[in-house]
């Protein structure tokens, strides 16, 4: 659906806007703006003036290379508003592609939160009050086993669910920080080659998780070789998986549940098929 026109108004663009490829698919550009539906006015009040300023220091910054990081930056309507009717903006970026490739989400993944690790050393609490089933599901896979299977009693996820919860264990996943939990697919490329980060999903968890669910989505989502995951095989970095492959599972409507079993058990997807 595309904006309302009272929402195109206060953001002072025109309609009815174009879509753009990237994210859940939903955000459209309408003049120099890209507006995006479904945001939590609370968190986004919050976030959208943090980001703005870390966007315009990465941009500022005396000693900046052309493919250095860089945030698209939020812009708020015309009344102060962040967000109109659950519609959220932020600069539009000419020129920008959507990059799919690993080693660039990674690499922009561990810069970025370093950098939101500087830019925000407290937990807000806007982040308490979402009620989304993406906020659920994080909240969820930090909980016990037994609450993440009580959430999916009578779910076609359970079998797979329930591997996963076998192979939870304790792990310092390091501290808790700002982090973005949907980063795949939200990595542009400027003109200049610089990696532009859009559509912050913000969670207070460690930096680790993130980008577990970053490698996770763009080998089941967006066509990264399923060599990727072997990083993930022992240790913090195998729990910091469980608990990403746990909250896609809880929180994709519908999961493809082959592409996260191939993904996450490979021999045992085999096996069950050579059986």
């Amino acid at each position: 659906m595309p904006p309302p026109d009272h929402v195109l108004d206060l953001f002072a663009v025109p309609g009815p806007g174009e879509p753009l490829p990237g994210g859940q698919g939903q955000s459209v550009r309408a003049g120099d703006l890209v507006l995006s539906p479904g945001r939590d006015a609370r968190v986004t009040a919050w976030l959208s003036p943090v980001l703005a300023r870390l966007a315009v220091r990465l941009d500022e910054r005396p000693d900046r290379r052309a493919g250095d990081l860089r945030i698209a930056v939020p812009v708020p309507a015309r009344n102060g508003e962040w967000v109109v009717d659950g519609w959220s903006a932020s600069r539009y970026e000419p020129g920008s592609v959507v990059s799919h490739d690993l080693d660039l989400l990674i690499a922009t993944s561990r810069v970025l939160h370093a950098r939101l690790d500087a830019a925000v050393r407290a937990r807000p609490r806007a982040l308490g009050g979402r009620t989304d089933r993406w906020a659920g599901a994080e909240r969820l896979v930090f909980d016990s086993p037994e609450s993440i299977g009580a959430a999916v009693v009578g779910r076609p996820e359970r079998p797979l669910v329930d591997l996963l919860c076998d192979e939870l264990a304790p792990a310092d996943l390091g501290p808790d920080q700002l982090v973005h939990g949907d980063l795949a697919g939200n990595v542009l490329l400027d003109a200049a080659g610089a990696p532009v980060v859009v559509d912050v999903a913000a969670y207070w968890r460690p930096a680790r998780w993130a980008e577990a669910v970053c490698v996770l989505d763009a080998v089941v989502a967006l066509g990264a070789p399923e060599a990727a995951m072997a990083r993930f095989a022992h240790g913090p970095e195998q729990q910091a998986m469980v608990r990403a492959a746990l909250f896609r599972l809880l929180s994709d409507r519908p999961a493809d549940l082959e592409r996260y079993e191939r993904a996450l058990f490979p021999a045992r997807l085999s096996t069950s098929r050579s059986t």
